[in-house]
């Protein structure tokens, strides 16, 4: 019975949706990944930056960032998480990159995520864990067309139906049941996508440039 694990970051830790191959799917969460990423799994897929230089931006986020706009964030290095605040980061890459090739204050907020990814990341490891991005997901899922706004209640229920239909039907219920635990709906939802890509994926985009440490630098979706 082979399991697909779906792994989003969240304020207090991190979230895990996962769906095995006679439909079954629960959800769980921790404040680390590595209880979480040893669940059984046949594949998993994290919605964190994984393969990072240090300086420049990734092929693969310009990319995804061209089919579904700003909700990819530009700028994931290795050692961002040195800086004492995103202002003294971006003075540091302005000088060496140019005006403009910083980073946003939504990738500075997700540092330290990216940094715990970074660190239990592996070549070896990176055969059954791979990175994701919900949008790139969702805008193939819904037959390569950008849905409405996650913030919005429209853009909210187009994601949840399109869940439903891959075999997260309890989607509606856990996203009551999440209350009191810090996990954002958003969150929650993004895992699902994220198990998603785990059990149906087989495209990406980028692949072709690897970081220092040997790791791919792609998305899949």
């Amino acid at each position: 019975m082979k399991t697909y694990l779906g792994l989003d970051g969240f304020r207090f830790g991190w979230v895990a949706a996962w769906i095995d191959d006679r439909g079954d799917h629960g959800f769980d969460y921790s404040p680390g990944l590595t209880r979480l990423l040893a669940m059984p799994h046949a594949r998993a897929m994290i919605d964190m930056p994984i393969g990072l230089n240090t300086g420049g931006y990734r092929t693969c986020d310009l990319r995804a960032r061209e089919l579904v706009g700003a909700a990819v964030f530009l700028g994931a290095r290795r050692d961002l998480w040195m800086f004492a605040d995103v202002a003294t980061a971006n003075r540091h890459y302005w000088e060496r990159e140019g005006k403009g090739r910083g980073v946003s204050v939504q990738l500075w907020n997700i540092r330290d995520k990216i940094r715990d990814v970074d660190e239990v990341m592996t070549p070896a490891r990176q055969a059954i864990v791979g990175e994701a991005h919900p949008e790139l997901i969702f805008w193939n899922l819904a037959g390569r067309v950008r849905l409405d706004s996650k913030r919005s209640a429209s853009g909210r229920g187009q994601r949840s139906a399109l869940l439903e239909q891959c075999g997260f039907t309890r989607l509606p219920k856990w996203l009551t049941q999440r209350h009191g635990t810090g996990i954002g709906r958003d969150d929650l939802i993004d895992a699902c996508a994220c198990a998603i890509a785990a059990r149906d994926s087989r495209q990406r985009v980028g692949g072709d440039e690897i970081d220092p440490r040997g790791l791919r630098m792609e998305i899949n979706y």
